[in-house]
C-alpha cells in the first residue's frame, strides 16, 4: 500500500526485514495455501518496520533508547525493570509521524470497507528477527485481543511498539546476541476469530518432547488463545498420526482431557479491559474441547503448512464459534527439537523420595536443586543459579531468572505454554500444570524434578541421584538377528521409538488398562448396578466420552494405536491382558469382581480368564480395540499374542474366539503369537504351533515354573536364573520347534536384558529375535554386534 503499511496477503517470507516473522508467515500462508481452502487465514495489515524507525527517531527517542540499554547489565533483574519501564513509557508518549498515522487511518478505513464496523481486531507484534529458523521470541512483544475502532487500533500499535522494551525481550536478545538497534517492530492487525465462544490452542508438527516427526501435537482450551498460550489454563492435548491422516482413516492417536478451569472471553462493551477471565462451566470442563474431525482438520492444515515450510512448525489456531470454521492465526518455525543430535541422551533417576507433586513433563532431563517458590516479579533476586524455581505460572517476562534454574515446577499451564517453551529453549527440565506445587513443595529445601519417566513429570524430596548416558547413534553396527524392545507405557513410545530398533517384542496391554483406564472392565459394563459412590467416582472419570463401554475401548485404542504408530512400520506385539486377580481386583470396582486366590499367578488369568462365561463380554472390548487399530487406523503393523495358554484345548478355543470377534489369523496379515512361557508350550510345541503364528517366550515365567520358585518370594529369589540348564533346555526345545515350522520365535523375558550372554546363547539357537527392555537396548546390540563378528 505504501512505505508504512503492506496488506497481508501482499507479503511473504521475503518481506521480515519489513514486517517482521509473523506478519511475513501469515502472508506467505495467505498468498500460497489460502486459495484452495487448505489453509484459513484471517486478513488484516502490517505496519512496517520503516515506520517503527521513524517513529523512533522522533524527539531522539532512538538514541535515548540505546544510551539507556549500552549502560544496563540485563543480568541485574532489578535494575533491568526500571530501565525497560522507562523505555517503554517513552514510546508511549510519542507521537506518531503525521504520514504514518495518515497510512493507519487509510488502511483501516479499507478494512472497514470490506469487513464492516461490527468486526473486532486482534493487534500483535511482529520482530523483525522474531521466528527466524534459530530463534524464538515465544510471545515476548505485546498482543492485544478484541480491539474496536481507530483510536483504539492507534494505541495498541503503540503498546506493541513498547513491548520491544519488556524485561524479557530486552534480555533475550542480549543472550541471543541480537543487537538491539538492528531488530524492528511491525504491527499486525488482524480481523479477530471468534474463538471467545469456540476454542483456541497451540499445534507443533511434531512432539514436542521427543522430537517425533510422525505426530501433530494439538493443545485446545475453551475461549481466546492467550489462556493455552500464556499457562494460565492446562489444556486438552491431542496427537494425530500423519500418515494414518493421509490415508484417509480415523487418525486421533492420543486424547487427554485437561482441566481447562478458565477461559479469556470479550468483555462488556464499556469494559476498561477488552478481554475478561471467566470460570470455564463444570460440564465444559469435562469434555473435550474439540470433536474428532476438528481435531483432524486442524492436523490437515498443520501438515499442508510443514510441507509448504519444509520444517517442522510451531502455529496457533482458533476455532469460531459463530462460523464453526477453523483458523491458523500464526505460524512459525519450531526452534528447539528441529535442531536436535541423533545422540541418544538417558536420564535414569537411581532412586526416588517422597513424592511431593507431579504434571505434565517438559523435556526428557532430571534436575535438583534448592526449591525457591516465588510469587512475584520482586522476588526474583532470590533464585540463584542451580535453584528450582517454583511458581504459580512463569510469565515468559520471568526469562531473566529462568536460565538461572537447574529446573522449573509450576502449578498452571500445559507443555505448549511460554513457560515450557522457554524451558525447551534453555534444555532446562520443567513439570507445569502440577496444580499444587506451591502448596506441597517446602520452600528452601532440596527437591529433585524428574521428566524422565514418561508425560507425567515428578517432583521428589531431596536431591535423589541419578545418571545420565549419551550414545552416538548415527553408526550402529550390523546385528545377526533383530532386536525388539518391551514396551508398556505408550507415554514413553515417542522417545523409545528414537532408539534402533526391529520393533516391539512385547507391548503389555495390562499396563494401558491400568494406566489409561484404571476401572474393572465388568464395573463399566455393568455401570448401573454399582453403589452411587462408586457410580459418580467413575462417571466423573468417563465424562468426556460417550458411554462405558466406548471409554475402556477408545482408550485402549489409544494406548495401543500409539505404540503401533511409534514404531510403525516395524512389527509391534502386543500382548493381550494378563492381569492376575490380585490385580484385576486393585482397578476400580474390581473388589465385587474378581476371586480371592491363594496363588494368582498360577490361577485365573490369561487364555482361560478369555474363554470363562463369565469374562468372555469383557475380552470381547479388548478384541473391538485391537480391531480398531489395524482395520479402521490401518496399523496393520499391530500383531497379537495371547499369553498364559495351559492346554491345546485352550489353543483351540481362544483362537477360535478370537476369529468370532474380527481377529483371525492371516486375514489382513493379521498374526497370532502364542507367549511361550510354560513347560507344557515347550514339551508340545509342535503341537501349539498347529494354532499360532510363532512364538515369543516369557522366560519369567518359563523359569518359575520349571524351576518350581515363586518368582515373587524373597525366600527364594536367589534361585532364580534364566541360565539354569533346565530352563536352557527347554528353551532349546521351544526354539527349534518353530525353526522346524519355519515360524517365528523371539524371546520377551527379562533374561537378555539382565544377561547378554543368554542373549548370545539364544543367538546360537537360531532365535529370530530378543526383545529388551528400552535402557539395554544400546548396550545389548552392541555386544552382539562384537560377538558376531569375533
Amino acid at each position: 500500500m505504501n512505505d508504512y503499511i503492506l496488506e497481508l496477503h501482499q507479503v511473504n517470507m521475503t518481506d521480515v526485514d519489513r514486517v517482521g516473522g509473523k506478519n511475513a508467515s501469515l502472508g506467505e500462508l495467505l498468498r500460497n495455501l489460502t486459495a484452495n481452502g487448505q489453509v484459513r487465514v484471517p486478513g488484516g495489515f502490517a505496519t512496517t518496520a520503516a515506520a517503527y524507525r521513524e517513529f523512533l527517531a522522533h524527539d531522539g527517542l532512538a538514541d535515548r533508547i540505546n544510551a539507556a540499554l549500552a549502560a544496563l547489565d540485563v543480568d541485574d533483574v532489578k535494575r533491568l525493570a526500571v530501565v525497560g519501564a522507562e523505555i517503554r513509557q517513552w514510546v508511549m508518549q510519542t507521537p506518531f509521524p503525521p504520514t504514518f498515522e495518515q497510512a493507519v487511518d487509510h488502511a483501516y478505513r479499507a478494512l472497514e470497507t470490506e469487513y464492516g464496523t461490527e468486526v473486532s481486531w486482534a493487534v500483535r507484534s511482529s520482530a523483525t528477527a522474531e521466528d527466524l529458523p534459530d530463534a524464538s521470541f515465544a510471545g515476548q512483544q505485546e498482543t492485544v485481543l478484541n480491539v474496536r475502532g481507530l483510536t483504539q487500533i492507534k494505541l495498541r500499535i503503540r503498546e506493541v511498539f513498547a513491548s520491544l522494551f519488556n524485561d524479557r525481550a530486552i534480555a533475550y536478545r542480549v543472550h541471543q546476541g541480537f543487537d538491539h538497534a538492528q531488530v524492528a517492530l511491525s504491527a499486525g492487525i488482524q480481523k479477530m476469530v471468534r474463538s471467545d465462544v469456540g476454542a483456541s490452542g497451540v499445534m507443533f508438527t511434531l512432539d514436542t518432547e521427543s522430537g517425533f516427526r510422525d505426530v501433530v501435537f494439538i493443545t485446545s482450551s475453551y475461549g481466546l488463545g492467550e489462556m493455552v498460550v500464556q499457562g494460565a489454563v492446562n489444556p486438552d492435548e491431542f496427537y494425530v498420526h500423519k500418515n494414518t491422516l493421509a490415508a484417509g482413516r480415523p487418525a486421533v492417536l492420543r486424547r487427554t482431557v485437561g482441566d481447562k478451569a478458565i477461559k479469556m472471553t470479550y468483555a462488556e462493551p464499556g469494559s476498561e479491559q477488552p478481554v475478561q477471565t471467566v470460570s470455564t462451566d463444570p460440564a465444559e470442563r469435562q469434555r473435550f474441547s474439540l470433536t474428532d474431525a476438528q481435531i483432524e482438520e486442524l492436523a490437515r492444515q498443520a501438515v499442508t503448512i510443514e510441507q509448504h515450510y519444509q520444517r517442522p512448525m510451531d502455529i496457533e489456531w482458533a476455532l469460531d464459534g459463530i462460523d464453526g470454521q477453523l483458523y491458523i492465526v500464526q505460524a512459525r518455525p519450531e526452534t528447539v527439537q528441529s535442531r536436535a543430535t541423533n545422540v541418544l541422551e538417558r536420564y535414569t533417576l537411581e532412586s526416588q523420595g517422597d513424592l511431593l507433586t507431579e504434571g505434565r513433563s517438559i523435556g526428557a532431563k532430571i534436575g535438583a536443586g534448592t526449591a525457591k517458590i516465588i510469587d512475584s516479579l520482586d522476588d526474583m533476586d532470590q533464585v540463584q543459579p542451580g535453584d528450582v524455581l517454583v511458581t504459580d505460572m512463569t510469565d515468559p517476562d520471568w526469562e531473566p531468572i529462568m536460565k538461572r534454574a537447574a529446573a522449573i515446577v509450576t502449578n498452571r499451564g500445559g507443555r505448549t505454554c511460554h513457560a515450557a517453551i522457554i524451558a525447551r529453549e534453555l534444555g532446562v527440565p520443567a513439570v507445569v500444570g502440577c496444580v499444587d506445587a506451591t502448596d506441597h513443595i517446602p520452600n528452601g529445601t532440596p527437591v529433585t524434578v524428574s521428566c524422565a519417566e514418561g508425560d507425567t513429570g515428578y517432583v521428589y524430596a531431596g536431591k535423589q541421584p541419578f545418571s545420565i548416558k549419551r550414545v552416538e547413534l548415527d553408526h550402529m553396527p550390523d546385528v545377526p538377528l533383530k532386536i525388539m524392545m518391551n514396551v508398556g507405557n505408550p507415554e514413553r513410545a515417542f522417545n523409545f521409538a528414537q532408539i534402533p530398533h526391529h520393533g516391539i517384542g512385547l507391548a503389555r496391554l495390562e499396563f494401558i488398562i491400568n494406566n489409561m483406564v484404571g476401572i474393572h472392565p465388568k464395573a463399566l459394563l455393568e455401570l448401573e448396578h454399582q453403589p452411587a459412590e462408586l457410580q459418580a467416582r467413575i462417571k466423573a472419570r468417563i465424562a468426556a466420552y460417550p458411554n462405558p463401554r466406548e471409554y475402556f475401548i477408545q482408550r485402549v485404542v489409544e494406548g495401543v494405536a500409539t505404540l503401533a504408530a511409534s514404531f510403525a512400520p516395524e512389527p509391534v506385539i502386543l500382548r493381550l491382558s494378563d492381569f492376575k486377580s490380585n490385580e484385576y481386583a486393585n482397578l476400580i470396582g474390581g473388589q465385587a469382581y474378581e476371586p480371592h486366590e491363594e496363588n494368582p499367578m498360577l490361577g485365573f488369568r490369561g487364555a482361560s480368564r478369555y474363554i470363562a462365561d463369565s469374562f468372555r463380554d469383557c475380552f470381547e472390548m479388548e478384541c473391538a480395540a485391537v480391531r480398531r487399530v489395524r482395520q479402521d487406523m490401518g496399523l496393520s503393523n499391530l500383531q497379537v499374542m495371547v499369553p498364559f495358554v495351559r492346554t491345546l484345548d485352550e489353543a483351540q478355543q481362544v483362537i477360535q474366539l478370537l476369529a468370532d470377534n474380527g481377529l483371525k489369523r492371516g486375514e489382513d496379515g493379521l498374526k497370532i503369537i502364542m507367549m511361550c512361557e510354560l513347560p507344557s508350550n515347550a514339551v508340545l510345541a509342535e503341537e501349539f504351533l498347529q494354532y499360532f503364528d510363532g512364538f515369543s517366550i516369557g522366560s519369567n515365567d518359563m523359569t518359575q515354573l520349571t524351576l518350581g520358585l515363586d518368582r515373587d518370594s524373597g525366600l527364594v529369589a536367589n534361585s532364580f536364573d534364566e541360565r539354569n540348564p533346565a530352563v536352557k533346555k527347554l528353551l532349546a526345545m521351544a526354539i527349534q520347534a518353530a525353526r522346524q515350522a519355519d515360524k517365528y520365535v523371539g524371546i520377551c523375558g527379562q533374561g537378555p536384558s539382565d544377561h547378554p550372554e543368554l542373549a548370545r546363547w539364544l543367538l546360537e539357537q537360531g532365535i529370530s529375535s530378543v526383545s529388551l527392555n528400552p535402557d539395554t537396548v544400546v548396550d545389548t546390540w552392541l555386544f552382539l554386534a562384537n560377538e558376531s563378528v569375533a
